[in-house]
């Protein structure tokens, strides 16, 4: 890996495709294998942050304060609970953030300025963007080197995704000529379902080798360990969920070797 990290933006404005959680869990998996990693909270919910042992009652600094301003973003960033693996936490004042950038110039560019300084510090910088297409995604996708569009393996999944391609496709013409796509990530998988399969055949067909070979199965200790703070492979390493992620991790770094 080259000594800029790069910087991956997590998207889908469908909420509830396991965006949140691929944060957590790819982030956490890549730290094992000594990776430096920082994720970047941009969704007001704060699930990365608090699902990295983040106590977000008591965040002093966030990713608000950064981007209108108030403080430079290394100031905001903390420990997660796993070594090797930085957070600048989101708050639920981002939301207020949104109408604070229309009146900014350069508003879209707002978040790649602000990430410049940090990318030789970091490996892989990630983004976990909120479920909509306003303007801190729009920064989110400016600033990012590449996207990982997670889909879920049920009906409707490609409805969100022509959204999405179309908002990155304004990116790129616009803001970010050279956005990638990293790949379409299948979440919530089950093999028994006779429409999980089809949807995976469908995505497959669609966007070929875009799409990660791993794909993440529906798994209960996946939707148990945030709420203990942890990622899955700190809550138990051995279940599917966490298997699946450190599978995706490696195949992460294939691609980017």
């Amino acid at each position: 890996m080259n000594s800029m990290g790069k910087i991956i933006a997590l998207a889908n404005q469908k909420g509830g495709v396991g965006k949140t959680t691929t944060t957590i869990n790819l982030s956490a998996s890549l730290a094992t294998f000594e990776k430096r990693v920082l994720v970047i909270d941009a969704d007001p919910q704060a699930n990365a942050s608090s699902g990295l042992g983040i106590d977000i009652q008591n965040v002093e600094l966030s990713i608000y304060e950064c981007l209108i301003g108030h403080c430079k973003a290394k100031d905001a960033i903390q420990h997660s609970c796993v070594e090797g693996l930085d957070v600048i936490p989101s708050h639920i004042d981002l939301v207020g953030a949104e109408l604070e950038l229309m009146n900014m110039e350069n508003r879209e560019l707002v978040l790649k300025e602000m990430l410049a300084p940090l990318k030789d510090e970091y490996d892989y910088i990630f983004i976990d963007c909120s479920p909509s297409l306003g303007i801190i995604t729009v920064n989110s996708l400016t600033a990012a080197d590449s996207i990982i569009i997670p889909v879920q393996c049920e009906y409707f999944a490609l409805e969100g995704i022509s959204k999405l391609l179309n908002t990155i496709k304004i990116i790129k013409n616009k803001l970010n000529p050279d956005l990638d796509i990293e790949g379409f990530l299948l979440t919530m998988y089950d093999s028994r379902l006779r429409l999980s399969n089809q949807i995976k055949e469908e995505i497959k067909k669609h966007f070929q080798e875009l799409v990660f070979e791993t794909i993440i199965s529906r798994n209960i200790r996946l939707s148990e360990a945030p709420s203990y703070g942890l990622p899955a492979i700190m809550y138990d390493a051995d279940s599917k969920g966490a298997q699946n992620y450190l599978a995706l991790a490696q195949e992460l770094l294939r691609k980017n070797n």
